[in-house]
């Protein structure tokens, strides 16, 4: 009794975070377009690569000074960084549903279970690492003009 009471409450556990980790905000694209910018929405939490970029009418307008190209790039590289920050984020809870599944799945095995709980151990600091990093990112960026 005390384990299928650990091992439903760990599966809670891990469904509240997966379910506090997905985006509920849904835009329907009349919602984007009556906005009027269209060019700034995201898919699934993820950022444009362009965004940050000057554009006019949703087309990117390069720099023409020399020093403008630098920042131009970083800014790119920057948003492209968040991109695969976010991928490792989205990662790292899949492996954290994957590690509590491991863990019910157990039936007691000793190794089984010290082996589910190390990977939700290891995907949690690693969604942890990975929030963080998007934080620095977004702080770099927000800076960067």
């Amino acid at each position: 009794m005390k384990s299928m009471l650990l091992s439903l409450s760990a599966f809670g556990l891990l469904l509240s975070t997966a379910v506090a980790t997905l985006p509920f905000a849904t835009a329907n694209a009349a919602e984007v377009f009556k906005d009027g910018d269209r060019c700034t929405s995201r898919f699934l939490t993820f950022p444009a690569w362009y965004r940050g970029l000057e554009r006019e009418n949703c087309n990117i307008v390069p720099p023409s000074e020399s020093d403008g190209i630098s920042t131009f790039i970083f800014t790119i590289v920057l948003n492209i960084i968040e991109i695969a920050l976010q991928i490792v984020a989205y990662a790292a809870v899949g492996f954290t549903i994957y590690g509590g599944f491991k863990y019910l799945t157990s039936a007691g095995d000793a190794n089984r279970v010290t082996a589910g709980r190390k990977m939700i151990t290891n995907a949690l600091i690693g969604l942890v690492i990975s929030f963080m990093s998007i934080a620095i990112v977004n702080l770099i960026a927000s800076n960067l003009k």
